[in-house]
């Protein structure tokens, strides 16, 4: 049996669900009065607990030969955010702890792309650090301090691999994350305000199934980063166009009106409760480098992503099945 935290996330319940196709049992870590309707109709072992309770670690772990840590909270706001950082590093020192008392067999934990160093020039790969001092968002150094945690634990005998996907984009987006729901609104023929930027993106069940190869295959205490192709937000929105074969309204923000808009945006979420398109933090990532390869995955894991164009149409499906 394995363990699944973050089961409930965009990545975790498309896991899952490719965990049970290939005959495994799964134990998911449920937040106390989590929804879980990604996980509907799933034949999983829901076990609720959280990664700051310890002792509710023990127990979920209790039986199960390897462990998938998915669970963290993602933030694009600008400033300090003392949740992001408990839930993303004191909740995978958590995981690790137990892990390593139980002594599961093998545990892959899900960083991320933002973890790693940014450089202005060249190709991002895995010999890049991580890098705690980044100063682009919270998110980004917790992520960078929880995967060096990782790499201690290895350090210290933990069998553990990690990985490190880019913008994940595909159907199962229950919870609608920031790009899915720009492809979502395009998809519903609404009026969609975009900046001219680009980033690499990657299908979501070609990161499970990277996970699962970095649990059959992955080196203990390497990175796989599992990124597939950069495209622009213009050249997404025409994509979804082209497969709705319908027009709708977009308009091109220029950079600066958006950066202007993105001073507020603080303001914004407090008072709407809801994650604005035009974040400072958001902007910096469509226009940084995004030069990302998937080499090394592919040659140890037999990674291969699959064409965006194929992501982009069954997410445009899934979300107007869902409406």
């Amino acid at each position: 049996m394995w363990l699944v935290t973050g089961a409930t996330g965009h990545i975790g319940n498309v896991l899952v669900r490719k965990l049970i196709e290939r005959g495994e049992k799964v134990r998911v870590l449920i937040l106390p009065h989590e929804c879980r309707a990604p996980l509907d109709g799933l034949e999983v072992e829901a076990f609720e607990g959280d990664v700051l309770n310890v002792a509710s670690l023990f127990e979920a772990m209790r039986g199960v030969k390897g462990v998938f840590h998915l669970a963290g909270l993602i933030s694009i706001m600008p400033g300090a955010d003392e949740l992001v950082r408990r839930v993303n590093i004191e909740g995978t020192k958590n995981i690790l702890h137990v892990a390593k008392e139980v002594k599961v067999d093998r545990l892959i934990y899900t960083s991320s792309i933002h973890a790693i160093k940014r450089v202005e020039e060249g190709i991002i790969d895995e010999s890049l650090p991580y890098d705690p001092d980044n100063p682009y968002g919270e998110y980004d150094r917790a992520k960078a301090e929880a995967t060096l945690e990782v790499e201690q634990a290895v350090r210290a005998g933990l069998e553990a691999v990690i990985a490190c996907p880019t913008g994940v984009i595909g159907p199962y987006d229950f919870r609608g994350s920031l790009m899915g729901n720009v492809i979502r609104t395009a998809a519903e023929n609404k009026p969609t305000l975009y900046v001219d930027g680009a980033y690499d993106f990657v299908d979501v069940r070609d990161v499970a199934d990277g996970l699962i190869a970095a649990m059959e295959k992955g080196r203990r205490g390497e990175s796989y980063i599992l990124s597939g192709q950069k495209i622009s937000v213009r050249y997404l929105l025409e994509t979804v166009r082209e497969i709705k074969g319908r027009y709708f309204f977009k308009m091109k923000v220029p950079l600066d009106l958006a950066r202007f808009a993105a001073m507020f945006t603080p303001m914004y979420y407090s008072l709407a409760r809801a994650t604005p398109r035009f974040t400072p933090y958001a902007l910096e990532v469509l226009r940084s480098n995004s030069n990302i390869s998937h080499a090394k995955a592919t040659h140890e894991l037999g990674y291969q992503p699959r064409p965006l164009y194929e992501s982009i149409r069954d997410a445009v499906k899934w979300f107007l099945e869902k409406k």
